[in-house]
């Protein structure tokens, strides 16, 4: 059967496959456009199970703010040829959209949720394998929530941050730490927050090194320790957040922003790269 040009945009708009997959679905599909779909969505499951042991190494970060809350996903794909797409931005953003929507909690939570189609997230991911011929993945979602947040996504798109700060801050002081955050990737807010096994295994380390330098050979188990520690107020300085130095000044994270707000913290963080 002939199938016409105004046939295959049509699809293209319903599913964004590309025009020759369309084409192809419509001919398969005899033009009957729900059973084109179908066959569009049959592929985007058969390009991700050839490719599940692909690496989706690129992609977008994309953040949203709605009153009290931030929210941060990151929708990844192979090369950065498919990730610099327009399509594939929007497509990350509409996922987004569905996010706040529905204000899910977590990743699962976000993926089984269905969009105005009746499509779950899961399956636009799917769907998006089979329109770029890539593995495509949501890699991250995180939301957070307080009194005042702020966003920042490094102008490649592959790294961002989501800030929550307990009052209201300028939003040049929010920025500058949001900024600082996605660049410096500290681990955690402050020490109290930093996770118990990399403090254990970062003590440890410091431990060893202790006892396997010639000039502490006869010192006693406290006084080691004791310089572990010396080391470890080091580590906090690097790896958290309020501890950091602010880039190109000589006063921590905590001291900028108390600067600008005796009362003002950061209560909330979350911050997503992708790996090459």
């Amino acid at each position: 059967m002939e199938i016409k040009a105004a046939d295959v945009m049509k699809l293209r708009k319903m599913t964004g496959a590309g025009m020759m997959d369309c084409k192809k679905a419509l001919i398969e599909a005899e033009g009957d456009y729900d059973r084109a779909q179908d066959i569009i969505r049959e592929k985007g499951k058969l390009v991700v199970s050839k490719r599940a042991d692909r690496n989706a190494s690129e992609g977008v970060v994309v953040t949203k703010i709605v009153g009290q809350k931030a929210y941060i996903l990151c929708l990844a794909c192979e090369t950065d040829f498919v990730a610099q797409n327009a399509e594939f931005g929007a497509s990350a953003n509409a996922i987004l959209e569905i996010a706040v929507a529905a204000d899910a909690a977590d990743r699962d939570t976000l993926l089984a949720v269905k969009n105005a189609e009746g499509r779950t997230v899961e399956e636009m991911v799917t769907e998006k394998s089979g329109q770029t011929g890539e593995k495509v993945e949501l890699a991250y979602y995180a939301r957070i929530e307080a009194p005042y947040c702020n966003a920042y996504v490094h102008f490649n798109k592959k790294l961002g941050t989501v800030l929550g700060f307990n009052k209201v801050v300028p939003e040049e002081v929010a920025h500058t730490v949001a900024m600082q955050a996605t660049a410096m990737a500290p681990i955690s807010i402050d020490v109290d927050d930093c996770p118990a096994e990399v403090v254990a295994h970062e003590k440890a380390i410091a431990l060893e090194q202790m006892k396997l330098d010639p000039k502490n050979a006869n010192k006693p188990e406290t006084i080691l320790e004791k310089i572990a520690e010396g080391k470890m107020r080091k580590f906090y300085e690097e790896n958290t957040l309020l501890n950091q130095t602010l880039v190109g000044e000589k006063i921590s994270i905590r001291e900028y922003i108390q600067n600008a707000d005796k009362e003002a913290t950061i209560v909330a963080y979350k911050r997503f790269a992708l790996e090459a």
